[in-house]
């Protein structure tokens, strides 16, 4: 699934009382905020379709973590906890590992699944509006080896503690958020 429609199936799931938050829309807020001391080295990352260092992204998730549970409250929102979906996260296994022993424990990992073939047509059709400096063809393929290189083994470190669904987002929109919909009921069931 692109990105984008990923983002947008997660976006839908906050009917849930989760609060979304993409490390791909902090990262770049953080390479534009004036005075960043990470802002050139995250640009150049994200440039060269590599993974920005796990413990500059893992501290910007934590700081937009704190800054939510201060103002959120009700359902999954009590006692110093909160219901977050996280887009985008984690890339590496240092980074699943690191945000479970620091930040907060993954509950579930919803994994949108789909081919190569699909993934770079939907973002060549988000590169159309999306003015995003990493959307082109040499970008993309780079970001589908590091996927396939430090990504997936995320993917199976969570698999091993039976925290992975995964879903077919080859399909329409409606289609997968439906699934995702039954996924997080499922959840909380």
């Amino acid at each position: 699934m692109s990105w984008g429609k990923a983002r947008n199936v997660a976006s839908s799931l906050t009917l849930f009382g989760f609060c979304h938050l993409s490390a791909g829309d902090l990262l770049r807020e953080e390479q534009n905020r004036e005075g960043s001391q990470y802002g050139e080295m995250i640009r150049t990352y994200i440039r060269e379709g590599t993974i920005v260092p796990s413990h500059v992204t893992m501290k910007l998730l934590e700081n937009a973590m704190t800054e939510e549970m201060k103002k959120k409250t009700g359902d999954g929102w009590v006692d110093g906890r909160g219901r977050f979906l996280i887009d985008g996260f984690p890339r590496k296994i240092d980074q699943a590992i690191g945000f479970d022993e620091t930040v907060c424990l993954a509950s579930l990992v919803i994994f949108f699944n789909t081919s190569e073939d699909v993934m770079l047509q939907r973002l060549l059709e988000r590169a159309k509006t999306s003015g995003r400096e990493d959307d082109n063809v040499e970008t993309i393929r780079k970001r589908f080896r590091t996927y396939n290189e430090q990504t997936m083994p995320v993917i199976q470190h969570y698999r091993t503690l039976n925290k992975v669904a995964e879903i077919d987002s080859t399909a329409a929109v409606e289609e997968v958020y439906q699934a995702a919909c039954a996924t997080v009921t499922n959840l909380f069931s």
